[in-house]
């Protein structure tokens, strides 16, 4: 894991008026990019947050990788979410549901969270009643190589604009996540520099 990244987080959540209730760190699972998502969750700072994704898993697969996620959660002092799956959430006791920005519901029910691109996901996000949103890419990433990104400064008037709390997503790691400062950002989330 990239502890520059962990402490950068810190910093960035100490500023915001949410530190302290929303987790500084957010882990991602992708099974092309993490492939043992349970070391690298191992290795996260107390307090972070894991959102289960992996949705081309068979269901039992993705039941079963839950479940042993759910468990190092709480031994670890992790909080677990569920990709786009409120029935898993529940099985697996999840804190809530992760939505991605095309299956984002009219109105999130318990703890949500959800993804976005832009300025009009920000503000679907915020009429369903999320509790945070990852925006992305913020900088040029490897799970999207040559793939336009939003830049810091674009990145950062959205963020400052959303009206709920957002994390950074894309591009971001020890090296990038100190530009984020003064954005407005609640933490950071990451897949590859969050890696064992």
């Amino acid at each position: 894991m990239d502890q520059k990244l962990a402490t950068a987080a810190r910093r960035l959540n100490a500023r915001h008026p949410m530190a302290g209730l929303l987790p500084p760190l957010v882990l991602l699972t992708d099974r092309a990019r993490l492939p043992d998502p349970l070391a690298a969750a191992e290795r996260l700072p107390a307090g972070s947050l894991v959102i289960l994704r992996d949705g081309d898993l068979a269901p039992e697969a993705r039941l079963a990788l839950g479940l042993a996620l759910a468990r190092l959660c709480r031994r670890q002092r992790l909080r677990l979410m569920v990709a786009g799956d409120p029935r898993l959430a529940r099985r697996v006791n999840a804190a809530g549901v992760h939505w991605p920005e095309t299956r984002l519901p009219m109105r999130a029910s318990g703890f949500a969270t959800a993804a976005a691109h832009g300025a009009r996901a920000l503000a679907r996000a915020r009429r369903a009643g999320v509790a945070a949103v990852l925006l992305s890419p913020v900088f040029p990433t490897d799970s999207h190589p040559g793939a336009p990104c939003l830049g810091l400064m674009r990145f950062a008037g959205l963020a400052r604009r959303a009206g709920l709390p957002v994390y950074a997503l894309g591009g971001v790691d020890g090296r990038t996540a100190p530009r984020l400062a003064g954005s407005g950002v609640v933490g950071v989330a990451a897949i590859g520099a969050l890696r064992p």
